[in-house]
């Protein structure tokens, strides 16, 4: 029996095509829309059995309020969270606000579907591993800024911390590959490599990540040379 849900997320045509998809493996999509803002309203307004709910920047302050709220308001439906890889302070907020599921946004439809299916039927719907870091977290919310901003600095190569210097500057592709005097293609490969690493989906989201936790303020010295 396919599952009666609503789907949001600030990118609409992610929202819509989403919907599509799961549409054409039974479930009832009573909504698709965008932004997150508005999915309370929904939600309340439509009563679907499950929200699933896209978020691009887990790690943000606020990010979860509308779960909150929604499990305030209808405290029956179901919340499960598609968004970037997290840090475990991400998915950890997720579900201190009232999630019942988060799943990587590189996940198969397959996936998304069984989380959906595991939500409905009361269950938490996230992998073990990711489930065992937002405990931690919840257990131990001590890493400060500064700690984060260094381990995060640790997965990056130093030429990765380059790259994300000039993303966070505002260089495209072109000027990243002429400043570094190497290929458009490798600068390419630089930035997502770097996205990866750091566990976001976008330029944008790399360089607020980078500034959040002290990252920036910590890669800038050691691109420029004056830290080891």
């Amino acid at each position: 029996m396919g599952v009666r849900l609503v789907v949001v997320d600030d990118h609409r045509l992610l929202a819509e095509a989403l919907a599509s998809a799961l549409k054409l493996r039974g479930h009832r999509v009573l909504a698709a829309a965008a932004p997150v803002a508005g999915a309370a309203e929904l939600v309340v307004a439509r009563a679907p059995e499950v929200c699933l709910l896209g978020t691009a920047a887990p790690a943000e302050p606020g990010a979860f309020d509308v779960v909150a709220r929604i499990k305030r308001e209808r405290p029956q439906v179901a919340v499960v969270v598609l968004g970037p890889v997290p840090s475990p302070r991400g998915i950890a907020a997720a579900f201190a606000a009232g999630a019942s599921g988060y799943v990587r946004h590189d996940e198969r439809i397959e996936g998304v579907e069984r989380a959906l299916v595991k939500a409905r039927a009361g269950e938490t719907a996230v992998a073990p591993q990711l489930l065992q870091s937002a405990f931690a977290e919840l257990l131990n919310p001590s890493v400060r800024q500064d700690d984060e901003g260094q381990r995060l600095l640790r997965l990056l190569t130093q030429r990765e911390v380059e790259v994300l210097v000039r993303v966070a500057e505002g260089e495209d592709t072109r000027l990243i590959a002429a400043g570094m005097r190497i290929a458009p293609s490798t600068a390419r490969t630089h930035v997502q490599r770097v996205l990866m690493k750091l566990g976001v989906g976008s330029r944008l989201e790399a360089a607020a990540l980078a500034a959040r936790t002290g990252l920036l303020d910590r890669a800038v010295p050691i691109q420029r040379g004056t830290l080891p």
